[in-house]
């Protein structure tokens, strides 16, 4: 296979994102202006009520991020005309039909325009509502594809979804598609139409006792996890991206289609610049708390690979796999690719914890009195969550115990001292649930679908040598020192 140039592929044509302000989206949207400004348009959905709202946001979340400085100096005094023609906010929500788009006259015109639709709206949050979750991760699956049958021109939708949707497997994961009902426990059995059922009447539920919006969350999310644990997911957020993956695979017809499946995604390895990144994703939770002197002890196994991938390196293998897409003579196929490092370059906790070892140390974050944070030489792993329950009764709750027998401080003090220890207890342990699964991974990620796609962009020449998504590349050493906490530290920490 020999892939034409990402130049010449890009040009001329339209292309439809959802999920705009999200940060791969975000990223996708700097790349295509950046190398082929000659596209014909950019439909941009962002969630808002009016258009003018929507384009408020697309200035305010995407266009005034740093990440745009490259292509603000490429463009100088012309870059707001230049996004005037190119780019266009679109009001809308996925987890309406046809996307929420209010406006008629444009939704025609879309229908008529497009040829590509990157679906990237997600709620990403492990601990997501699971109504919410539902309606954008599963259900938003269907809207996109169910738009993407009424452009008449429509040549891929490319669906963004994520590697963990295995759930917590163990050994090699394949590059396989879901079927519907499909679990990783195997011993139950999933209706897509039962699980929105059980919403619905638990939302009914909810409103026929008046219950506040805080009550309804903790509802919602708890019966996230009841649902995903039943069917062998650690969180809803996977279980309901696992079941958009159903719906577009066994539903999709004629339209082709491409599950993009990225990893642990870290911030960028060189395009625009190194280390841009937005939030705290996955790992990076446990790099500001050892920053910030408050990790001593985890759950997690030092020989833990993390499987994890720098954020443009994901948006360069979803280009070339639009190009191949284009190019295929098997269009009706869905085409599946891991996009991560754990099978050609492993990376553990164990380097993890040296590189930020080495980096606090030489740069050490500065507390609100003004000094250096102190930070331990190494955490101590812990293998099991019934092993860290166990650490985690004998740390906090054991020494309130004798506190109450022994102390001479008044009850006031103990109250207090007794409040603040059972919300630390609880912000810890709830934080390591939700980690859990990814501090203990035993999976591999297979890529050889990926690996096929870096074949035949190595073999097209030298204009995919802006594209590169090979994991073999990343020095993880220099990366992580040099560029990934840097930039954790300038755009998360701050």
């Amino acid at each position: 296979m020999e892939l034409a140039s990402v130049h010449d592929f890009l040009k001329g044509k339209t292309i439809l994102v959802t999920g705009a302000t999200g940060f791969l989206a975000k990223l996708f949207v700097e790349k295509i202006l950046r190398v082929q400004p000659n596209i014909k348009k950019l439909y941009l959905l962002l969630r808002a009520e009016n258009p003018h709202i929507a384009t408020q946001r697309l200035h305010d979340e995407v266009l005034a991020k740093d990440l745009f400085k490259v292509v603000r100096e490429m463009w100088g005094a012309d870059f707001g005309s230049f996004i005037s023609e190119k780019v266009l906010a679109v009001a809308g929500d996925v987890s309406l039909e046809n996307l929420g788009l209010k406006d008629l006259n444009l939704r025609e015109k879309m229908w008529e325009d497009i040829d590509i639709i990157v679906h990237a709206a997600a709620a990403t949050k492990f601990d997501e509502r699971f109504d919410i979750a539902m309606s954008i991760n599963t259900m938003g699956a269907l809207h996109a594809l169910n738009f993407a049958k009424n452009c008449s021109k429509m040549q891929i939708l490319l669906h963004l979804s994520t590697a963990y949707v295995c759930g917590e497997a163990k050994g090699l994961v394949p590059e396989e598609p879901f079927h519907m009902g499909q679990t990783p426990n195997r011993s139950s059995t999933l209706d897509i139409n039962v699980e929105k059922l059980l919403i619905e009447e638990k939302m009914e539920e909810l409103r026929a006792q008046n219950a506040g919006e805080q009550t309804a969350t903790s509802v919602m999310k708890n019966l996230g996890i009841i649902r995903a644990n039943l069917h062998g997911w650690p969180n809803a957020y996977v279980f309901t991206k696992a079941m958009g993956e159903m719906i577009l695979f066994n539903m999709k017809g004629d339209v082709p289609l491409i599950i993009a499946r990225p990893t642990t995604v870290l911030s960028t390895h060189s395009e625009p610049f190194p280390g841009w990144i937005e939030g705290v994703r996955t790992v990076d939770v446990f790099v500001v708390l050892y920053g910030k002197g408050k990790l001593r002890r985890s759950v997690g196994r030092r020989n833990t690979i993390i499987d994890a991938i720098p954020a443009d390196m994901v948006i360069n293998s979803m280009i070339i796999a639009l190009l191949e897409a284009q190019y295929s003579k098997s269009l009706s196929k869905t085409l599946l690719y891991h996009i991560g490092s754990s099978l050609r370059n492993p990376f553990t906790i164990s380097d993890l914890e040296d590189v930020a070892y080495q980096y606090f140390t030489k740069n050490p974050l500065i507390n609100k009195n003004g000094k250096p944070v102190a930070i331990s030489n190494k955490v101590t792993w812990i293998s099991s969550m019934s092993s860290f329950e166990r650490y985690m009764k004998i740390r906090y709750v054991l020494p309130l115990m004798g506190l109450n027998v022994v102390s001479k401080v008044c009850c006031h003090c103990y109250d207090d001292f007794h409040m603040e220890s059972q919300r630390k207890l609880q912000t810890l342990m709830k934080i390591t649930r939700l980690y859990k699964p990814y501090l203990l991974f035993e999976g591999t990620f297979d890529d050889k679908n990926a690996e096929i796609l870096r074949m035949a962009k190595n073999k097209a020449g030298d204009d995919l040598g802006r594209f590169n998504f090979d994991p073999r590349n990343i020095d993880w050493m220099d990366y992580v020192l040099n560029a990934h906490i840097p930039g954790l530290v300038k755009y998360v920490v701050k």
